[in-house]
């Protein structure tokens, strides 16, 4: 096996070597016809089957370096475009085809030094194709793969519709690269090569260089406008949910006027009562005054953020605990100005003098205990209405951020 790895390495090196000089010397476009390019496919595909693992099927063994090759665009997406093209070919058959197509069109590219490096670096992955001591997996591959990059000094053009390279037979001619006395060059001629080479490749690389440049700045430039489309769509979607919820605030605007109005209306009526229940019916209507304010802060609030929505719910919650809390004051005022009656019935009974006086009294205490009742009630009633407009402004505060997601 180290022997073929090293014949095949020399074979690749003359190969490639001459392919070089004798385009370089013929000064046009290759095709499928020249002859040193004929025979450095092959040479290059003796490199890729050396050591390949055969996989059983049901017409016999089958060895097939398509396989590797087919791993490349997982390595270097460039290669993608490749792999369809050789897939689209109709007149390909077998894997073995494929590969040569693959082969070609990579030479066509001048990627193909690119592609066997970015393969061969990945041992893990060729090791489910090859042998461990195969060409592709020891030191050889690398150096063959270096090699290759001397190949983006010379233009291939293929026509691979009308060619059949599925029963082509792959046999090196040796008669090619022997040398005779009159053939070889002087260390003069190699130089002058040499010094094309290394600027053709520098040419070659700075071109490459350029265009991936340009393709990066306009990949930029493609980020750029979606996401200055994805901010003008968001932009639109934002507008709409701010005027959604100016309108909600204005309707909420209007039914904390409405209740208000109910309340001062009722204060209106509640003015003959007693000074200290006046003075709790204002200070519930100072609550429920600070409670309208609280709502619409939590509607504007709505804007922002969705933790800010569940906070403002929150206070909510709290001043509602508060009104029941005032609600367990009142009664119990209630419960003393009944005692207090209870206490001045009793000494109405005991007391001649002042029957009528404290008959009237007690008249007026009975009238003053049912405008409590009657208040308290209506203060639950007011509670009740509140926590069921608490509970709309969740359900439409909920309906905004869901139509928001």
């Amino acid at each position: 096996m180290a022997n073929e790895r090293m014949n095949l390495m020399n074979m690749a090196k003359l190969s490639i070597k001459g392919l070089i000089e004798s385009a370089l010397n013929l000064g046009r476009t290759l095709d499928s016809d020249y002859a040193p390019l004929q025979q450095f496919f092959v040479v290059m595909e003796h490199c890729l089957k050396h050591g390949l693992k055969a996989k059983k099927t049901f017409l016999g063994q089958n060895k097939s370096f398509w396989g590797p090759l087919e791993l490349v665009e997982k390595l270097v997406p460039e290669a993608a475009e490749i792999t369809a093209s050789v897939k689209d070919l109709p007149g390909l058959k077998t894997p073995v085809g494929r590969g040569r197509a693959w082969l070609r069109l990579a030479l066509m590219q001048k990627k193909l030094s690119e592609y066997m490096k970015a393969l061969i670096n990945r041992k893990d992955l060729l090791s489910e194709f090859y042998e461990p001591n195969a060409l592709m997996m020891e030191e050889e591959g690398a150096i063959i793969a270096g090699l290759l990059v001397g190949l983006n000094v010379i233009d291939a053009n293929f026509c691979m519709k009308g060619e059949d390279l599925d029963s082509q037979v792959g046999v090196i001619d040796f008669s090619m690269y022997l040398k005779d006395g009159n053939s070889t060059k002087g260390t003069e001629g190699d130089g002058q090569i040499t010094a094309i080479l290394d600027q053709k490749n520098y040419v070659e690389e700075l071109n490459r260089h350029l265009s991936a440049t340009v393709n990066n700045l306009q990949a930029k430039v493609d980020a750029l406008e979606k996401s200055n489309t994805k901010l003008t769509e968001e932009l639109a979607v934002a507008n709409n949910r701010i005027i959604t919820l100016q309108e909600e605030m204005e309707r909420v605007k209007e039914e904390s006027s409405y209740i208000l109005e109910s309340n001062r209306k009722q204060v209106t009526k509640d003015r003959s009562a007693d000074g200290q229940a006046l003075t709790e019916a204002r200070k519930q209507l100072k609550e429920e005054t600070q409670l309208r304010l609280d709502v619409e802060k939590e509607l504007e609030a709505q804007i922002g953020m969705r933790q800010e929505m569940e906070l403002a719910m929150k206070m909510l919650e709290k001043d509602v605990c508060e009104k029941q809390d005032a609600l367990v004051a009142l009664r119990q005022q209630l419960d003393d100005l009944r005692a207090l009656k209870h206490e001045l019935s009793f000494k109405l009974q005991s007391s001649d003098m002042g029957v009528k006086q404290k008959s009237e009294l007690n008249s007026r205490l009975e009238e003053k205990t049912n405008q409590m009742a009657a208040t308290i009630k209506q203060l639950e009633q007011s509670e009740k209405d509140l926590v069921k407009q608490a509970k709309t402004l969740n359900s439409a505060a909920n309906k905004l951020i869901q139509k928001h997601h």
